[in-house]
């Protein structure tokens, strides 16, 4: 009896606490919980400190920082290195861009100066236009053709939709979801728009969610990690598209400080293995992208491999 009531007393508290709104599994130093279906792993940090882990997931998964960061890009005039190197199979370079450029803001318009501009290989066709998918996706994110006007930096009720569009443009609109959304359906892609998904109920079946806190570069941060499951059978490794992605997010402000993440899929139609790193800086009260490093393989029915990389490094802002 008196081993029954000790462990009475042990199990009371944790059952208590479990039903409460959320549940708990003690797992080690670390917590696991259920918030919708889905399950999330708190590490010692968080719940040691007594964090209110729930606000903090739910903010997470509706951030809109990260785009607004690249839609600041629009307002603000900046000065970068731009790097791209298409790759042969054997990652041999066989054509190259590199540029160093300035934004200018004149009456509510924003337009591309080319101070330095060296190119290899052919990375332009003979009219000047890309010769690849890449480059033009690194232009309609950094650089400017002619004079554009009468944009803002608002993200409130702006969504992608590439169904409105087709062609490039389409295929663009899609890539900018992959970039700025990633964890967010894609429409329009056959057999891997709602794998993308990383939030509904399908997903947290593939994927473990850890929140944890630490420091990035001297500040303090949230980090949140989404990684796929060890246990996966054959058919569900299937739907699998994010390997990995890790977020720190400022502990004071909630906004996203850097990012790294790698996506891959194989389809009968298209394949493709991108990975990502983007670190952010502030522009007075403007968060925007200093650094972008992109690796990306890819191929689709109607375009042929392209294997590059780019690294995109932005300074003097003002």
């Amino acid at each position: 009896m008196k081993l029954i009531y000790a462990a009475l007393i042990l199990i009371l508290p944790l059952k208590i606490f479990a039903q409460q709104k959320d549940s708990f599994i003690v797992e080690g130093k670390d917590t696991t919980i259920i918030i919708d279906k889905g399950t999330f792993t708190l590490k010692e940090v968080i719940v040691r400190n007594h964090m209110d882990y729930e606000s903090l997931l739910r903010r997470i998964q509706n951030d809109t920082t990260f785009y607004k960061a690249f839609r600041n890009l629009h307002i603000v005039e900046f000065s970068a290195y731009n790097n791209i190197r298409m790759l042969d199979k054997n990652d041999n370079v066989q054509a190259s861009y590199y540029s160093k450029t300035r934004q200018h803001r004149e009456n509510d318009c924003r337009f591309t100066e080319v101070i330095e501009q060296k190119t290899t290989g052919n990375f332009f066709d003979k009219k000047g236009d890309y010769n690849y998918t890449t480059g033009e996706m690194y232009a309609s994110i950094f650089l400017t053709k002619g004079r554009v006007c009468g944009e803002d930096n608002i993200v409130a009720g702006r969504t992608f939709n590439p169904s409105e569009k087709s062609g490039m443009e389409k295929h663009k609109e899609q890539l900018k979801i992959l970039f700025f959304n990633p964890g967010r359906k894609i429409p329009g892609i056959p057999f891997i728009g709602n794998k993308l998904d990383l939030y509904d109920d399908h997903a947290h079946k593939l994927y473990n969610y850890t929140l944890n806190y630490d420091t990035y570069k001297g500040e303090n941060a949230y980090v949140f990690s989404i990684k796929p499951k060890e246990d996966l059978g054959f058919f569900r490794r299937g739907d699998i598209v994010v390997d990995e992605m890790t977020t720190w997010f400022d502990a004071k402000t909630m906004e996203v400080i850097a990012r790294t993440y790698s996506l891959s899929y194989k389809a009968g139609l298209y394949d493709f293995n991108v990975s990502m790193q983007v670190e952010m800086a502030h522009v007075g009260n403007l968060l925007v992208p200093q650094t972008m490093r992109y690796k990306g393989n890819f191929s689709a029915i109607t375009k042929k491999r392209e294997r590059g990389e780019f690294t995109a490094t932005l300074f003097d802002f003002k």
